[in-house]
């Protein structure tokens, strides 16, 4: 855990530790004031110390959390009221809902208060989504949204003899997993009971408008689950329901509906809740609730800067995954709205805002289809409109949901279909977060047959070459896929220090491009490592090391000429931020042998830990520019 010296500024020795007894029917009035007193406090906590990583930039999620509290409390009293009856964990599938975890482990005595101050920030260990192993008090992995029903389940199989709680969301209920699990729960009766937070509110929407037809009651009714609805807010109606569902055999559903951060001015009822609370309305917040320590802690943090320079790029910082989205725009301004309206269909994943989809939506709303947190469905929609010669499908989501689609990728490749895919958040970024947002595996993407494939995989390096990278494969027949960071990316510059990829330049798709010639070896790179890796290659042309750099941004496709050019070198050092076994590097050493180069040869790829933070802040993996020269000269003769 990180050092920390400041004390918490909200007093947690006020949380009264309570005891129920499930079989219990109606609260006590003393009972009734103790939980009160008890969600005050934790909401309080919940909106002060998520605040934090507002305020530090590396951002979070209050909503969800301050939310759930009345039922996550009862729960929490439940398990000290009759321990032998429940398994003592606050499974929860919306995993973004980390901070109940975290404040959970706090009230157990398992992690200090104080280390909440450092919520999310790098080698804290309070990543944005719960990883067992990693926080102290932590008991699960959520995984990805919508998908650890299945997995509890299991667990319920475990232990037949205890009553296993999984916190739900009508966002995660989305999910196709959880279709499965409530029918497998229902066949083999399973003493699993959701305790969903039914709030209308997703991260791009509310559920009631862009999915008229959906209903948690008669979803998972029809399922063959009982369920039990009523509003979250009312702590007798809340634990009359709990109690109904503690005494009932098998499965149910207790649907809890509240506004999203209900009775937050500013905040209530806004798809802008689902996220991190914005300092200015945290600190009115607290001060209102009387918590003035906390709102002057919030007043005196300052977001630090990042002062990393770094040889070869420019001063100018652009996010790829917005470029991506205003790349397709302007090509899209060029069609004829008939033409647009047949031939190209956009399908977003409720992350709009994240993948640069949102700009497309704003320009050619006739075209966008708001699909919700289903990227099973939305891949295959696109895909089954793109089927057609001419017709285009395009699709967007962050890079660790690709690991969900591989199934519907290869029936679109089976089926000809014509798909522009965007996966943003990829590789390692700037905040602590897990493997449940950055995506390593991206090269899944081409799991195809050889024969014939048009399959593409690229992953530009700045925002000149995504921008140029779009207009050049956007009419391409097959599937294409694009890759960019969460975080923003200098632009490139050449020996002579101009942009790279200026005026003029244009994209070709599987050839690889020469952003350093060098004699002594190459270092081969692409997106977001190579701006780090021509750090690197600068700093030894400087020393007299006259190390080259190529820029693969067409990951999947062996550029014969390059490949004999560097194969032929005295070493080559592949660099990239995706998984060491599943990466770039891990076939690139096979292309050289197949043709018969024998380089010296060597592989600097990430791993889960990659996902904990700044890059400059990990040279023990040797990803950054002093590890990446350390490594070069290790490889020298």
């Amino acid at each position: 855990m990180a050092a920390v010296t400041m004390p918490f500024p909200i007093d947690l020795a006020a949380f009264q530790p309570l005891s129920l007894d499930p079989d219990q029917p109606v609260l006590s009035p003393d009972q009734k004031t103790i939980l009160r007193a008890n969600i005050e406090l934790c909401r309080d906590a919940i909106i002060f110390f998520t605040a934090t990583g507002a305020a530090r930039g590396v951002g979070g999620h209050s909503g969800g959390p301050y939310d759930t509290v009345p039922e996550v409390m009862i729960l929490d009293a439940f398990f000290r009221g009759a321990p032998d009856r429940f398994l003592p964990v606050f499974f929860d599938e919306a995993g973004h809902r980390v901070a109940t975890q975290y404040l959970i482990s706090v009230l157990r005595g398992q992690l200090p208060a104080e280390a909440l101050l450092q919520y999310r920030a790098a080698h804290s260990k309070l990543p944005g989504h719960p990883e067992l192993g990693l926080t102290p008090g932590v008991q699960f992995s959520s995984g990805r949204l919508g998908h650890l029903w299945p997995f509890v389940n299991g667990v319920a199989l475990a232990h037949p003899g205890r009553t296993v709680f999984c916190l739900g969301s009508d966002g995660a209920q989305q999910e196709g997993d959880d279709a499965e699990a409530a029918r497998f729960a229902v066949a083999h009766g399973l003493n699993v009971k959701l305790v969903i937070d039914d709030n209308d509110v997703t991260i791009a929407g509310h559920p009631s408008q862009y999915q008229p037809g959906y209903d948690l009651e008669r979803t998972l009714g029809g399922h063959g689950l009982a369920t039990l609805s009523g509003d979250g807010e009312d702590l007798d109606d809340l634990y009359s329901r709990l109690h109904r569902a503690v005494a009932s055999e098998g499965p149910v559903a207790v649907i809890n509906k509240r506004p999203m951060a209900v009775g937050i001015d500013g905040l209530e009822g806004s798809t802008h809740g689902h996220d991190v609370i914005p300092v200015d309305l945290a600190i009115a917040y607290l001060e209102k609730r009387g918590q003035d320590a906390a709102a002057t802690y919030l007043k005196g943090i300052s977001k630090p800067v990042n002062s990393a320079t770094f040889l070869g790029s420019g001063q100018r910082l652009e996010a790829n995954r917005n470029v991506f989205g205003d790349a397709v725009v302007e090509l899209l301004a060029a069609m004829p709205l008939p033409v647009r309206k047949d031939k190209v269909l956009v399908v977003d994943s409720d992350l709009e805002g994240s993948c640069g989809l949102a700009q497309i939506r704003k320009a050619y709303p006739e075209i966008f289809v708001s699909g919700g947190i289903m990227e099973r469905a939305n891949f295959s929609a696109a895909a089954g409109f793109g089927m057609e010669a001419g017709r285009q499908g395009i699709f967007a989501t962050f890079s660790a949901f690709l690991e969900m689609l591989i199934s519907e990728i290869t029936m679109a490749r089976l089926n000809g279909a014509n798909v522009l895919a965007h996966f943003s958040h990829a590789g390692i970024d700037d905040m602590a977060d897990n493997t449940c947002h950055f995506g390593l595996n991206n090269l899944f993407a081409d799991n195809g047959l050889e024969e014939d494939q048009t399959t593409r995989v690229y992953f530009p390096a700045d925002a000149a070459q995504m921008r140029a990278c779009v207009q050049a494969v956007f009419s391409d027949p097959g599937l294409r896929f694009i890759f960019s960071t969460r975080s923003k990316v200098p632009n490139l510059l050449d020996s002579a220090g101009n942009d790279l990829h200026g005026e003029g330049y244009r994209f070709e798709s599987g050839k690889d491009e020469v952003v350093r010639d060098g004699t002594a070896g190459y270092v081969v790179s692409y997106g977001e490592s190579l701006y780090r890796a021509l750090d690197a290659v600068e700093r030894l042309q400087s020393e007299g090391i006259d190390v080259g750099l190529i820029n693969k941004a067409t990951l999947n496709v062996v550029d014969e000429a390059m490949i004999a050019k560097v194969g032929r070198s005295p070493f080559v050092l592949v660099v990239e931020s995706f998984n060491r076994r599943t990466g770039l590097g891990s076939r690139y050493g096979s292309w050289l042998l197949e043709r018969g180069y024998t380089p010296r040869y060597g592989y600097l790829g990430t791993h889960k830990e990659g996902c904990g933070g700044l890059w400059e802040q990990f040279p023990h993996q040797g990803l950054d520019p002093d590890g990446i020269i350390s490594h070069v000269k290790g490889m020298l003769p």
